[in-house]
């Protein structure tokens, strides 16, 4: 038997053209929709992508937050004011992207809140809101622009999880049930859209240097100390290490990739 491989579509093994290693991370002449867009995190997606030739629009619920963003991140940078929570909305925040950008390439559903508190004391309706934010806003917006990706059989989904997601993080229940019901989304929505080359992936950020990540362990050295002993690597990340990860899961060097929660934490959850 030839060592050449056999599948459904390929059965040449296709040449590997010169130079082709800057082009498969190109993200040029992309559009992609980033949730939350205009602080921590989401900001460092879009600045990675913008770097990797994409063209961004951010959204958030602060206007002179995400006026100062795409600011700084340059011209190929927009924004829409927007609130993920309030789901009837989404549709026509998609459609007015679209006609006035062009079709969204790339969505990121990084927007999302937490809650540290202990189980006992989460009310219903503080369970509820984190739930909504997280997961049920998630899923809509993801459904909005996955039916315009599947009809034009083109497209990559982002979803942020977290460590949250991987074990038991104590005082945040409301959360983990979130990012741990996003992950089932994922390996769900991947099944369902791989076949119209639209791909759905996460990523798991560990323990990142953002202000908010800085105002929590400042007020609980313990826990700061318990993340870095348990990271194998023996530091926090920056942000940009999701930003590029966001890159590569978006880009043609990852067109066979999809159902997948990247961790990008230092090795934290496998660490001892």
């Amino acid at each position: 038997m030839s060592n050449q491989a056999v599948t459904g579509q390929r059965t040449t093994t296709p040449e590997v053209e010169p130079n082709v290693f800057p082009q498969v991370f190109s993200l040029e002449g992309k559009i992609a929709l980033i949730t939350g867009g205009g602080s921590g995190i989401g900001f460092h997606i879009a600045q990675s992508m913008i770097s990797a030739g994409a063209t961004v629009i951010i959204t958030g619920r602060g206007a002179t937050k995400l006026m100062e963003a795409t600011r700084v991140l340059g011209q190929r940078a927009f924004y829409e004011i927007n609130d993920v929570t309030e789901l009837e909305h989404l549709p026509a925040m998609v459609e007015k992207v679209e006609a006035q950008y062009g079709p969204i390439d790339i969505l990121v559903n990084n927007a999302g809140i937490n809650l540290k508190k202990p189980a006992l004391d989460v009310s219903d309706e503080e369970f509820s809101r984190i739930l909504h934010t997280n997961l049920n806003a998630v899923f809509a917006l993801t459904r909005t622009c996955a039916a315009r990706m599947i009809a034009r059989q083109s497209g990559s989904i982002i979803m942020i999880s977290s460590m949250a997601a991987y074990y038991g993080l104590d005082r945040v229940v409301a959360y983990a049930a979130s990012k741990s019901g996003l992950e089932g989304i994922v390996k769900v929505l991947a099944s369902e859209f791989s076949k119209f080359n639209v791909r759905v992936n996460a990523i798991a950020p560990g323990f990142i240097e953002t202000n908010m990540l800085r105002t929590a362990m400042s007020s609980d050295p313990d826990r700061m100390n318990k993340a870095l002993n348990r990271t194998p690597m023996g530091y926090f990340g920056q942000p940009e290490d999701i930003g590029w990860a966001a890159v590569f899961l978006a880009s043609e060097a990852a067109r066979y990739v999809t159902g997948v929660s990247l961790p990008v934490d230092g090795g934290n959850s496998i660490g001892f």
